[in-house]
């Protein structure tokens, strides 16, 4: 049997120990979000350099917080807003928010990034309308990103999204066969 001596020992070695797990896990350093990116098989380069804070969830959502909106320079150009948010899996970004991809003087919103054969070398961005390509040895470093005026995108922003609604409408329209006779006669 236990004695209440040997219990409350018990009980303080059981205390200290844990106290001292939790000081020591506190001391190492937390994962930051290129190392989170590379983990979930993506490129370090996604997300432009001096990201501090992140915040990950167990379902892979994340939201990342820039000092201000910024654009970076790949093949084409990046916009970064201030946020940026969407749900980490594994080779793949989807329900993106926050970057804008710039395309023939356009901007256009970033939807989805996904790597389906990370030894094919591609990445491949949806900005709804289109995927569009690039190599990854373009996003292997994360990049400077400079300060910009956020206005002049956000005017090429709904531009994009006015032309995308009228795209998905013309798709959709599938002319009635009686109408195409009634043409005819």
């Amino acid at each position: 049997m236990i004695s209440v001596r040997h219990f409350s020992i018990l009980l303080s070695t059981i205390f200290i120990c844990s106290s001292l797990s939790v000081v020591k896990s506190n001391e190492t350093p937390e994962s930051s979000i290129y190392e989170v990116l590379k983990l979930h098989g993506l490129p370090m380069g996604l997300l432009p350099k001096g990201v501090n804070e992140f915040t990950l969830d167990n379902s892979g959502n994340f939201e990342v917080h820039l000092d201000q909106a910024c654009t970076a320079k790949f093949e084409n150009e990046l916009h970064y807003y201030r946020n940026v948010s969407g749900t980490l899996r594994y080779g793949q970004i989807d329900g993106l928010s926050g970057i804008s991809a710039q395309d023939l003087f356009l901007w256009f919103p970033v939807k989805e990034i996904r790597v389906d054969i990370p030894s094919s070398g591609l990445i491949y961005f949806d900005v709804g309308v289109v995927s569009k390509q690039f190599s990854l040895s373009y996003f292997d470093t994360p990049r400077d990103c400079l300060v910009v005026q956020a206005p002049d995108l956000e005017d090429g922003r709904h531009i994009v999204e006015t032309v995308s609604k009228i795209m998905s409408k013309k798709l959709r329209y599938q002319p009635n066969q009686d109408d195409i006779a009634r043409t005819e006669l």
